[in-house]
């Protein structure tokens, strides 16, 4: 398949105002990297520019202009259902999680297969493997003193499904080079499949004039909520501090509660660009899972 899915355009459609985003023109994140806290950036704690990754840019790219095409982008096809498992409950002040990492959603064909448009791009060899995830957080998160940067994993969806940073392991935007499945998710080496933004397939249909719904937590506990405002505006990263939240009520745990909170939006960095709370490094390992062998 040569063009995104009906499925990401009309999430991404939605998800933009008038003037607030062109789809045929995103910033590409490969330069928007930082060494703190910065709007629009990624705060990255650590990237390896000998790391693999997608092997040609897209058509959809234009690295003179610095943005991309998101519209024509090429996307891997396929419909694989998965035996899902993914359970969170709260336990006093910690949310616990288990998930075997396989969505509640059906994904594209990996390995990427020959012949096929997206293997001109990205020849990703790696299968979909099932694995054994549990850890927790805080269920009240806090805002630590200051924002920390960003690792290689920043969260958990509600579809189970683990969500990385914006950017691949080289440090480039990875929405933009990495040819992904329908619902944006494809496997790494160690086979866990992944997501790099805010799937449109972990969020129901928006209702008009509505807070976007919560669509995953991040490693330090906040929530990661649509993208959209408290009056249902379609936001972007101008509208978002440089960790990519902002602090209001919402709805957590049944209660309305002021509190930070991420969202995710179509522009880069997609989702975290940067912690505002603290976070366990032992979780960051569970769900990056093993190395490779």
């Amino acid at each position: 398949m040569r063009f995104q899915t009906a499925t990401i355009i009309a999430f991404l459609a939605t998800a933009t105002a008038a003037g607030a985003h062109d789809l045929k023109h995103l910033p590409l994140g490969d330069t928007l990297r930082s060494k703190a806290p910065a709007v629009g950036h990624i705060w990255p704690c650590r990237i390896d520019p000998r790391a693999g990754g997608a092997q040609v840019n897209g058509p959809w790219i234009d690295l003179e202009a610095g943005t991309y095409d998101r519209t024509a982008k090429a996307v891997v096809g396929g419909k694989v259902t998965w035996p899902h498992v993914f359970e969170i409950r709260r336990d006093g002040d910690r949310r616990v999680f288990f998930t075997n990492a396989l969505p509640d959603h059906g994904t594209g064909v990996f390995p990427i297969r020959p012949g096929s448009e997206a293997y001109k791009y990205d020849r990703n060899p790696h299968h979909i493997q099932p694995q054994r995830i549990g850890f927790s957080l805080p269920a009240d998160p806090e805002l630590a003193e200051s924002p920390t940067c960003a690792p290689g994993v920043v969260g958990i969806l509600l579809t189970g499904v683990p969500l990385y940073s914006a950017l691949d392991a080289p440090g480039r935007d990875a929405v933009a080079h990495e040819v992904q499945d329908s619902c944006e998710g494809h496997p790494q080496p160690a086979g866990i499949y992944h997501y790099h933004s805010l799937s449109p397939c972990a969020l129901s249909q928006q209702q008009p004039g509505q807070h976007g719904q919560l669509a995953g937590y991040a490693v330090d506990g906040f929530g990661i909520f649509g993208p959209y405002g408290e009056a249902g505006e379609a936001l972007t990263s101008a509208d978002l501090d440089a960790c990519h939240g902002h602090s209001h009520e919402i709805d957590w745990d049944g209660e309305r509660r002021v509190m930070y909170h991420y969202h995710g939006t179509p522009d880069f960095p997609y989702t975290v660009g940067c912690l505002r709370g603290a976070h366990s490094r032992d979780v960051v390992r569970i769900l990056s899972g093993p190395p490779p062998r």
